[in-house]
């Protein structure tokens, strides 16, 4: 039967009656909340709730970025991303007692579902790939038996695993390089024609392959062939991401001294041919940890783990700590260098635009743009240099006295993109990161610049070069934002703006 408001209103008054006697007798329940003594179950729906209030009062903590639902992630490594059947798959390293891999899944990048835990026991960072057999399959760290392992999905959802008894560092004899002081970590798994390989993160790292996931591995050798110009053939490879990408293969990677970083290059016998490298972190190793996917669009889709660098006093008493990165789309320019872009499904979240065109900033002066500010905003800006002018762009989170702010610009005199936060509040890092970056005479500098309460993240000139960085501005700031120019003046073509809408749930 069809309920509408006619068949509601044509119920017979003694049948109201007659409902609301049958009912009047029987106790009401007492909400296990309101009890003199809370039972277990309201006792952890109070504490869930508490918690819940303190995330969301806390002003450091980012609405649209995925964080950590709670605890602390230390290392909060993305791992095991992978695209599976219609939903984007994510894993992450959360601690207690020690090492375990919590679950999300998207299908839009912005809304996350958190998943049943069922991955625990000292397992570090590794990948999630697809087997032979078509099967997801992750390689990971087993911090139990000191080696490196895999497990098999048994379930569409991801959310139940198989571990492997078998472990997949490679035999190696008298003779072999690795052979009698192999230490690795990190390992990275993937299929290349009909065999499986695995990268065996670490100080120069080695290749194992196998034809079978359960059989034994059989040791290759170096995964580097050669050294490239201005980096170590030793420097830490740890976090390995190997793929295809263009008519070039890349290796995106960190080291634990330089941070996030990546090679072009080529895979020929068995290794891996570098031709060119470049960091995607300068100043110190804040953005770290990166993890990619492809997804059913051909997308190659990258996260990172962004540092925090309050104390640990401070991080106990917010109760939380784990940011990732937004995801970043990589794809090749036509000139064969990385362009890095930010997912279209990131404008989903935007509401209440303004617009402002044709602003002219004067030499060594600032231009505060009226009902533009916020801590949740994205802008989007475009600025073409007067003569002179050796530093222009845009201060973000700026305080009512002027004492904080953030500074995003290009520096045509070093050629760098830069993000300053030495004035960015009382907490982090007080640093400017430089970024190789170079615009030709007359070419407009095009921002867009992404906040989140305590993370900026820049990208510059259609994903030519991109900056993330942590900032811990004042609670109360106003988030002021103004352009500026140094030595000449600056016209800003157009200024767009949109608030962002947090897509956590807290």
């Amino acid at each position: 039967m069809k309920i509408t408001r006619s068949t509601i209103t044509a119920v017979p008054a003694a049948m109201l009656l007659s409902l609301a006697a049958a009912t009047a007798d029987e106790p009401t329940p007492t909400p296990a909340a309101t009890a003199k003594e809370p039972t277990p179950i309201g006792q952890l729906i109070d504490h869930n709730r508490e918690y819940r209030e303190k995330l969301l009062a806390d002003p450091h903590r980012p609405g649209y970025h995925f964080v950590i639902p709670e605890g602390f992630g230390m290392p909060f490594d993305p791992n095991g991303a992978i695209y599976w059947k219609g939903r984007y798959h994510l894993f992450y390293i959360w601690q207690k007692d020690g090492h375990h891999w919590g679950h999300v899944s998207s299908t839009d990048l912005l809304h996350w579902r958190h998943h049943p835990t069922g991955l625990y026991g000292g397992m570090y960072s590794g990948n999630a790939f697809l087997n032979k057999e078509g099967t997801p399959t992750i390689c990971y760290h087993d911090q139990s038996r000191g080696n490196n392992a895999m497990a098999l999905a048994l379930d569409d959802e991801l959310n139940t695993w198989g571990k492997q008894e078998s472990l997949i560092t490679p035999k190696t004899v008298e003779g072999d390089k690795h052979h009698g002081k192999y230490r690795s970590w990190d390992p990275f798994g993937w299929i290349e024609d009909d065999t499986h390989y695995a990268i065996f993160g670490g100080k120069r790292p080695a290749i194992a392959k196998s034809k079978t996931l359960d059989g034994e591995w059989e040791y290759v050798g170096d995964l580097m062939a050669n050294a490239v110009e201005g980096v170590d053939i030793n420097e830490d490879v740890s976090c390995a991401d190997l793929f295809k990408i263009g008519d070039k293969r890349m290796l995106l990677c960190i080291s634990h001294r330089l941070g996030a970083r990546y090679y072009f290059g080529q895979w020929k016998n068995e290794q891996f041919h570098p031709t060119f490298h470049q960091q995607m972190s300068w100043v110190d190793n804040e953005f770290f940890a990166p993890e990619t996917l492809i997804d059913d669009r051909g997308r190659r889709i990258m996260w990172a783990w962004l540092l925090n660098w309050p104390d640990k006093k401070t991080q106990a008493e917010i109760g939380w700590a784990g940011t990732m990165s937004l995801p970043r789309v990589l794809t090749l320019a036509k000139d064969g260098s990385l362009l890095m872009n930010p997912p279209e499904e990131l404008e989903m979240l935007r509401y209440n635009p303004t617009e402002l065109n044709d602003l002219s900033v004067k030499a060594d002066a600032e231009l505060k743009l009226e009902g533009i500010a916020g801590n949740s905003i994205e802008l989007e800006i475009e600025i073409i240099p007067g003569k002179g002018a050796t530093q222009y762009g845009v201060q973000v989170c700026g305080s009512v006295d002027g004492t904080e702010k953030t500074l995003v610009y290009y520096d045509a005199a070093e050629k760098k993109l830069k993000v300053d936060t030495v004035k960015s509040g009382t907490k982090g890092k007080k640093v400017v990161e430089a970024a190789p970056f170079e615009l030709a005479d007359g070419e407009a500098l095009k921002l867009r610049v992404f906040i989140d309460k305590s993370v900026i993240e820049v990208f510059a000139n259609d994903g030519r070069q991109a900056i993330t960085r942590r900032i811990y501005p004042s609670a109360g700031n106003a988030g002021h934002v103004s352009l500026f120019s140094n030595a000449g003046p600056a016209t800003a073509k157009a200024v767009k703006a949109w608030q962002i809408m947090p897509s956590n749930p807290y």
